[in-house]
C-alpha cells in the first residue's frame, strides 16, 4: 500500500495562489477526501499529485519516492475524472482493457483481469455492450473498472459522482467505498458535497482559498469544527454571537455566555468579556429538556417561520430575536405535536452540545 505526502505545495496562476503552502499525509489504504467550495484548490492539488500539473514549490512523495520529476504515466496511478471519457466506439470490455493493452499485457491476462474487475464493480453481463447502451451509473462503473484494472498504487477521483442523480450517487458511492476497502487501495477523493464526504471518507481535509483549514475524521469535523467556515461547510450549524461572563477558570468547565438576552452555560474557555461565537447543531436542539439531572440545559424561544415534514425528521426554522433564526431537526417526531408556522416554540440544548467557533485564518 502507498503512503502519499504532499509537503508545502504552492501553485500560482498569475498573482493568485491556487494552492498556498499545503501539506497533507495520506495513510496507506485510506480513503482521503479533499472537500471545499468551487475554486478552493482541491482539483488543482489532485492534478499535482497525479503529475498533470507542476507545482511552483513543495514536493509530492509516494512512500519515500519523490514524484516531482516523474511523469504521470510512470506514477502508476488510476484516475477517475468528472467526465467519463469513455471511448464510444469500444465495448465495455474493450474500454476496461485499454490501459492493459497500452502496457502490452498478454491477451489471456487481459481477459482474466477484465473479467475479475468487471465482477468487482458489478458489470457482469454488460461486457459486450456499447457505451450508448449504458445508464449513467453503469458508465461510471466502467470508468472505475478502467482505473482499477491496471492495479494502480494510488487511485485519484475528481468529483466522480457529479453527473449522477441523487439516488445513483448514493448507490455508486457505496460501491466505490466497498471496492476501495476490499482492495485496500490508497485513494484521494475530491468533492464539494459535504454529505458525500462524510459518508465515504476515512479522513477529510476541508479546503478554502488554497489552504487546508482542518483535517480529521468525519465525526471530528462534524462534532468539533475548528472554525466557523468548517462548521458551516460540514453540515448545518446554528451560530450565535455572545459575550463570555467570567473566566473559565473561575466558573469551572461551564462558564456563562450572554447572547441576544439569553444566558447560557456552555463548555468554553476564554477571558471574561470576550466576544465569542457559539455553535449548536440542528439535531442538538430538542423540544423537551433532558431528564438527566446532572446535565445543564439551555433554551431559546421563538416563532416558527417554516416547518418541513421530511418523514423521520421535522425541520423547523425558528425566528429567535434581532433577525436571528435557528434550524432545529426533531427526529422521530410526535406527529400529533408537530408545530405550525406562527406557533411559539421553546428549544433546549445541553451545555456539552455547544461548541465555540473561532475565526479561521481564511476568514480573517
Amino acid at each position: 500500500m502507498t503512503r502519499v505526502r504532499v509537503q508545502g505545495i504552492v501553485k500560482r496562476f498569475g498573482d493568485t495562489a491556487a494552492i498556498d503552502g499545503v501539506s497533507l499525509d495520506v495513510r496507506p489504504g485510506e480513503l482521503f477526501t479533499l472537500v471545499g467550495p468551487s475554486g478552493c484548490g482541491k482539483t488543482t492539488l489532485l492534478r499535482i499529485v497525479a503529475g498533470l500539473l507542476d507545482q511552483d514549490a513543495g514536493s509530492v512523495l509516494f512512500n519515500e519516492d519523490r514524484m516531482d520529476d516523474i511523469p504521470p504515466y510512470l506514477r502508476n496511478i488510476g484516475v477517475v475524472f468528472q467526465s467519463y471519457a469513455i471511448f464510444p466506439h469500444l465495448t465495455v470490455a474493450e474500454n476496461i482493457a485499454y490501459g492493459l493493452k497500452a502496457r502490452r499485457v498478454p491477451a489471456d491476462r487481459i481477459a482474466a483481469k477484465v473479467a475479475e474487475v468487471g465482477r468487482l464493480v458489478q458489470l457482469e453481463g454488460l461486457m459486450d455492450r456499447m457505451p450508448s447502451q449504458l445508464s449513467g451509473g453503469q458508465q461510471q462503473r466502467v470508468v472505475l473498472a478502467r482505473a482499477l484494472v491496471i492495479e494502480p498504487r494510488l487511485l485519484l477521483m475528481d468529483e466522480p459522482l457529479s453527473n449522477l442523480d441523487a439516488k445513483l450517487r448514493v448507490q455508486i458511492r457505496s460501491l466505490i467505498r466497498a471496492v476501495q476497502r476490499e482492495l485496500q487501495i490508497t485513494t484521494v477523493y475530491v468533492t464539494h458535497d459535504q454529505e458525500e464526504a462524510l459518508a465515504i471518507s476515512d479522513t477529510i481535509a476541508v479546503m478554502d482559498r488554497g489552504r487546508v483549514l482542518q483535517v480529521g475524521k468525519p465525526w471530528e469535523l462534524y462534532l468539533t469544527p475548528g472554525s466557523r467556515f468548517v462548521a458551516d461547510f460540514i453540515g448545518t450549524m446554528n451560530v450565535f454571537h455572545g459575550r463570555l461572563e467570567g473566566s473559565a477558570a473561575a466558573a469551572g468547565p461551564r462558564p456563562m455566555v450572554t447572547t441576544f438576552g439569553e444566558r447560557w452555560q456552555v463548555c468554553a474557555t476564554g477571558a471574561s468579556g470576550a466576544q465569542i461565537a457559539v455553535g449548536v447543531r440542528p439535531e442538538s436542539l430538542t423540544l423537551e429538556r433532558g431528564a438527566n439531572a446532572d446535565e445543564v440545559w439551555n433554551s431559546l424561544t421563538g416563532t416558527v417561520v417554516e416547518a418541513a415534514y421530511l418523514g423521520a425528521v421535522v425541520r423547523y426554522q425558528v425566528h429567535v430575536a434581532n433577525g436571528l433564526s435557528a434550524t432545529a431537526e426533531i427526529h422521530n417526531p410526535d406527529f400529533a405535536a408537530i408545530r405550525a408556522v406562527g406557533d411559539r416554540m421553546t428549544l433546549w440544548f445541553g451545555a456539552n452540545r455547544a461548541v465555540l467557533l473561532p475565526e479561521s485564518a481564511s476568514e480573517a
